[in-house]
């Protein structure tokens, strides 16, 4: 499902689940956040998938997020019980990633190499 979160590009998709309008309402309002903090993003994909694991224990739930913005994409991934979490808990290592990148960005910039200017010192 393509959707525009306040002009945002957010692309949403359901694996072997449907997405409730409940689903898709909590992922849009928490990944609007995301664009709030960095206005560099060009697009959020989540990817919310049941999984059924094959030894009959209860089934989880998978979130996948990706965030095109200028420089490398992010990519991460969580699983939890409850659907709802799991979106919690991507959403949040989301904004832990973009902090991160903002602050290396900043202390890149602010890293001013000295002029190495061949010259003669004198001895002391």
């Amino acid at each position: 499902m393509h959707m525009q979160a306040n002009n945002h590009d957010l692309i949403i998709t359901g694996i072997h689940m449907d997405l409730t309008e409940s689903l898709k309402q909590g992922v849009t309002e928490k990944v609007e956040k995301l664009f709030r903090h960095e206005e560099r993003i060009i697009r959020v994909k989540v990817e919310l998938e049941a999984d059924r694991p094959k030894n009959g224990k209860e089934h989880g739930f998978i979130a996948k997020g990706h965030i095109e913005i200028n420089g490398p994409s992010m990519n991460v991934s969580v699983s939890d019980p409850d659907c709802h979490k799991a979106i919690d808990l991507l959403v949040d290592k989301l904004d832990r990633m973009l902090r991160r990148r903002s602050r290396l960005r900043i202390v890149k910039r602010k890293d001013t190499h000295g002029l190495d200017i061949p010259a003669s010192l004198p001895k002391m």
